[in-house]
């Protein structure tokens, strides 16, 4: 069984350190970003080239009716003041003109549905990807990372790449289309009104090179704070308790406020200025329409040009700068996607955990041999938490690991699971360095009962089976007998199959903690580790604790991390760690005698019953 993760150095939640950090972030490329995207889109080959060719049809519909319409309006012209009509002719225009417009109508739903298939395709295997991203990286992320922040990278930032696509890429493909189809067009009929049309295109690029440079970086840090506040959120919900007890509530809300204003003002500096660019491209584009009218009518007069020519070259010039103008009007949520996949890709690009283990030992062949040498570890650069660190454990030991807070005893469990790695030093299985052991295999062979139990959704015989997948219900029960949670566990509504709510909500602090030491009888480890698995409980549900412990140690190397020193006078070996390093060694009457560390411990503890 995998084991649960303990929570790490920063012991105050899940935001480390360096959560939420917004000052000093800087947006990175955006075509590299863009680039990074296509590839995802590019695993959809069918429906992207559907989506293609869809988009030539529609773009060739578009291209042609402006020359219909020319040729429909030329059919009527003024001769001697004599207005002659070809009505045949025009009659046979105005239907293909139709035809054009139905299929266009037809081809653009089926636009919209390749679309849709295509941004939802993308977005699912990107999701998928994240998230198997998500589970290789090391402890050291999510505790230096807020977890809500992680969740909406997940989910708000994944969502607006999936709208963004389905409503911009076929815009996008259709743009670049029609912008050469139309400009093609316009130089067969006027190379010199093109000219005339095409010099805003420079005021164009200019003002949208510009602009983007500017406002990237208000969508980057608005999908930010929006993790942000994701996270704060997460942290309230999941410390109500904590909130409501020590009547923090204003206190939250007011934290929220001050998120909240954030995100506002950057929100609304983001959409102002991605509002900003479609009223930009809009005045620019009729600036070319006022132009190629006057230079059209002139041109007309000097018979240069028919009037059915200026009707379509406005169409094609309106065509022309349509597709700019509707990129500029969904900019915003351009840049809102782009910034959120800077985000995802962030998480994708994260340095994976280390596995370079390649020795052929399995979690059947471990015997349960545990030695630490010379062991060095820091969480943070310069703050040694272990300095030397000298410990030997033998095979079905049971240790006991005592110390005040901060002596560095769950580091000692951080670095044997593998969820962090020594500074210098060696860690060693059965003589076997665990850096060379694969982590499934290392883990595999390692159960832990952490004092903050970890219950997921579903029923109690699935949450026990969490131990070992192929279980039988027969195994489980016999797991939680071995526990002595099978009594309670039949008390309840549905017995096995009880439908627990978050966290096992529904259930008691040592009920939740029986079901876990049942997930770790059914594991059957060959190296035990009990984090505190007593320290939260009434003295009475603690003694039906340590009876299924004491069976679940039985013929295993354990680990036990406690506070209360009355739950391990009986250990094999009890390790006092002080200032990073193994000051005393024994069995509790000895350590007693010697009267050192330990006994000063102890006395603290049970002075206060004493008197």
């Amino acid at each position: 069984m995998p084991p649960m993760p303990p929570v790490g150095p920063n012991r105050r939640g899940p935001a480390g350190p360096n959560s939420g950090r917004v000052t000093g972030e800087k947006p990175k490329n955006a075509m590299a970003t863009l680039r990074k995207l296509l590839k995802y889109i590019e695993k959809s080959e069918r429906l992207f080239f559907g989506l293609m060719a869809v988009m030539i049809f529609i773009t060739l519909l578009n291209l042609a009716a402006p020359f219909i319409q020319k040729i429909a309006i030329d059919c009527i012209t003024l001769d001697n003041k004599h207005l002659n009509v070809e009505t045949a002719k025009l009659l046979k225009m105005l239907i293909i003109l139709g035809i054009v417009y139905i299929s266009n109508s037809v081809f653009t739903y089926l636009q919209g549905i390749l679309s849709a298939k295509l941004s939802q395709r993308t977005v699912s295997t990107m999701r998928r990807d994240l998230f198997g991203d998500l589970v290789r990286l090391p402890i050291k992320y999510f505790d230096t990372h807020r977890h809500g922040d992680i969740m909406s990278r997940m989910t708000n930032d994944v969502e607006n790449i999936s709208n963004t696509i389905s409503q911009s890429i076929g815009s996008l493909i259709s743009g670049v289309l029609t912008v050469i189809g139309s400009v093609v067009i316009m130089l067969a009929y006027s190379p010199l009104l093109t000219l005339i049309s095409l010099s805003t295109v420079v005021l164009t690029i200019f003002v949208t090179g510009k602009m983007t440079k500017f406002m990237r970086r208000y969508f980057l840090q608005q999908q930010i704070i929006l993790g942000k506040l994701n996270g704060h959120v997460e942290e309230m919900v999941t410390g109500y308790r904590t909130v409501v007890s020590y009547s923090k509530e204003k206190d939250a809300v007011q934290d929220f406020g001050e998120m909240s204003d954030e995100l506002r003002k950057c929100g609304i500096k983001a959409q102002i200025c991605g509002g900003v660019m479609g009223p930009f491209m809009n005045c620019i584009s009729n600036f070319g329409f006022v132009m190629i009218a006057a230079f059209g009518g002139w041109f007309s007069l000097k018979g240069w040009i028919t009037v059915g020519t200026i009707q379509a070259f406005i169409l094609y010039s309106k065509q022309f700068s349509r597709p700019i103008n509707e990129i500029a009007n969904q900019y915003a949520n351009i840049q809102t996607a782009i910034a959120g996949a800077e985000r995802i890709f962030e998480v994708m690009e994260a340095e994976p955990e280390p596995d370079n283990g390649k020795a052929p030992v399995t979690a059947e062949m471990v015997r349960g041999d545990i030695c630490f040498k010379d062991v060095w570890f820091s969480y943070e650069e310069g703050k040694q938490v272990l300095k030397g660190l000298d410990l030997d454990i033998k095979q079905g030991q049971k240790i006991a690991i005592v110390g005040a807070t901060g002596s560095g005893k769950t580091t000692v469990v951080n670095l044997l699971t593998r969820f962090y790695e020594t500074d210098s030093g060696s860690i060693t299985v059965d003589g076997t360095d665990i850096t060379e052991i694969p982590k499934d295999e290392l883990r595999s062979s390692i159960a832990i009962v952490l004092q903050d139990t970890v219950l997921f959704s579903g029923t109690v015989g699935d949450n026990i089976r969490y131990g070992k997948e192929d279980a039988s219900l027969e195994d489980i029960k016999r797991a939680a007998r071995h526990a002595n949670a099978d009594e309670f566990i039949r008390h309840l509504p549905d017995g096995y199959d009880t439908i627990l709510s978050e966290g096992g909500a529904n259930l008691s602090q040592g009920q939740r903690q029986l079901i876990t030491i049942a997930r770790a009888v059914l594991a059957d480890p060959k190296i035990l580790i009990l984090d505190e698995a007593t320290s939260s409980v009434d003295t009475r549900t603690e003694m039906h604790i340590q009876q299924a412990m004491i069976a679940l140690m039985k013929d295993r190397t354990s680990l036990i991390i406690a506070h209360r020193l009355s739950t391990i006078r009986d250990a094999d070996v009890i390790v006092v760690i002080d200032g990073g390093r193994v000051t005393e060694a024994g069995r509790h009457e000895e350590l007693i005698e010697k009267q050192g560390c330990y006994y000063r411990l102890y006395q603290t503890q049970f002075a206060g019953n004493k008197t």
